[in-house]
């Protein structure tokens, strides 16, 4: 393997996703360093573990020229500019993509705490990044960031591909309308609205944006009475300027945007879990084109209104909460399978009472793939034989992975193996399966993953990092 053609070897290491793990195969040749270096340092903060912020702040001071070090060592007394790694043989900081200015802040504060002044080390350590060398697609700002980032040499270069931003709306000005000057091709923005003190440059950011697709809200305002509705209102009318390309809407206890406009929306996102959103943004909304629905804590007649009038073209659906009776349970699930012949990702609450239901919906959803089912926390009994039968006999051939969650009751290994005995000749099964009595179910997932039954399976708790619709490990830790 060391002796792999180099693109090959690029091939296999972006399909495995590398992770810090790996950093030791870089040592393995030039070849392999030259391809694992830049594939890490491209989005190095998600490598970072606590306690390892040290290694990594001495890693990035390392690139700074030695009259800069010493600069800083006579200004700030740290052990980590004295003893910091001598200067490397390749220019990591030129590989990275992700500006993620929420992570130098906190590393700088965890490891300057005792520094009565950090603002020196942040914005060395800033300037360090923005250079004629680096290009970055993502930008991260952390709440009332104020340097201004469009004046640092280097600047236009390294922001002109910019395609993703994250940053809080209480970022000054002049940086937002600094960067709207440079930034010519952010598709993606991720706003965070505070209860006052809001700035009103994201505002002309977002209606000079070219290419925005995608817009992410969430406000941060709990008390109603501080809701600051001159500033969304400016922002509402902003996002109109985009109704023709706006694909990607998600909103986070945001009360007052009126989305019926964004008719070529494909996925959107509800949050409601705090309850405080209002709902007449929803009064008949049609969203013909919509393929993604994420719901959390969204009421039911808003969901079945919003599901019948998206013209069929629902592939996943993804909701979380409500449903406190069986009545609105049963009525979500009709509706889905009444309106949605495409499905192929569903992942709802099912309850004891409406397994029937989920019967009829197996049968009419003929290209469904995935399948996540979240139990009631309030059915005390599950019937296990019935849905598993329902499970081997209705599920459509496409249907082979399966994710359960949360057994008030769990199902005897019996009934787990009775399942797996009936699927045989079927496409082998995927499986997620809550943290249970592993003991008792272990024996048996092997042998039927040995018999090719099972295909791979994983035990998952909430530390377990999958995402909903994901059903294999994609790093490798």
């Amino acid at each position: 393997m060391p002796n792999l053609n180099g693109d090959i070897l690029y091939l296999i290491f972006k399909e495995l996703e590398l992770n810090e793990v790996f950093h030791s195969c870089s040592l393995v040749n030039k070849t392999w360093c030259r391809i694992i270096i830049p594939t890490l340092w491209k989005e190095p903060w998600k490598y970072i573990k606590r306690r390892k912020e040290k290694s990594f702040l001495s890693v990035i001071i390392s690139h700074l020229s030695d009259k800069t070090r010493n600069d800083l060592i006579q200004k700030i007394d740290s052990d980590i500019l004295k003893k910091s790694y001598k200067k490397p043989s390749l220019n990591y900081i030129s590989y990275c993509r992700n500006l993620n200015l929420i992570e130098i802040e906190r590393i700088i504060n965890v490891l300057f705490e005792k520094q009565p002044d950090n603002s020196i080390i942040k914005n060395t350590i800033v300037e360090l990044f923005i250079n004629g060398n680096t290009k970055f697609t993502r930008l991260n700002i952390p709440h009332k960031f104020n340097i201004k980032l469009h004046l640092i040499p280097g600047a236009e270069r390294c922001f002109s591909d910019l395609q993703f931003l994250k940053c809080n709306t209480s970022v000054d000005d002049k940086i937002l309308t600094g960067l709207m000057r440079i930034c010519k091709s952010i598709k993606e923005i991720q706003l965070s609205i505070e209860a006052d003190n809001n700035k009103y440059g994201i505002i002309k950011l977002i209606e000079n944006s070219e290419k925005l697709c995608n817009i992410d809200l969430t406000n941060n305002c709990n008390n109603h009475s501080k809701f600051d509705k001159p500033f969304c209102e400016a922002l509402e009318n902003s996002l109109t300027k985009h109704v023709n390309s706006l694909q990607c809407f998600t909103i986070h206890k945001y009360p007052i945007t009126n989305i019926s406009s964004f008719v070529n929306l494909k996925r959107l996102e509800l949050n409601n879990r705090f309850h405080y959103m209002s709902w007449d943004c929803m009064k008949n909304l049609s969203l013909p084109l919509l393929q993604i629905l994420k719901a959390e804590y969204v009421p039911t007649n808003v969901l079945e209104n919003l599901i019948k009038n998206t013209n069929r073209s629902l592939i996943e659906i993804n909701i979380n909460g409500g449903f406190i009776n069986v009545n609105d349970n049963k009525i979500i699930i009709q509706v889905i399978y009444q309106n949605c012949p495409k499905l192929k990702y569903l992942k709802l609450l099912f309850r004891n009472d409406n397994i029937p239901e989920l019967e009829k919906l197996l049968i009419k959803c003929k290209d469904l793939n995935g399948l996540y089912i979240n139990f009631d926390i309030d059915d005390e009994r599950i019937s296990w034989i019935y849905l598993f039968n329902i499970l081997t006999i209705s599920s459509p051939n496409n249907l082979f992975k399966f994710k359960f969650f949360r057994f008030n009751e769990e199902p005897s290994s019996a009934f787990l193996e009775l399942f797996f005995e009936n699927w045989k000749g079927r496409h082998p099964i995927l499986l997620h399966l809550p943290k249970i009595n592993i003991i008792g179910y272990i024996n048996s997932l092997k042998k039927y993953q040995s018999e090719g039954i099972i295909k791979e399976y994983d035990i998952i708790s909430d530390e377990t990092t999958f995402e909903d619709f994901e059903w294999t490990r994609k790093c490798f830790c």
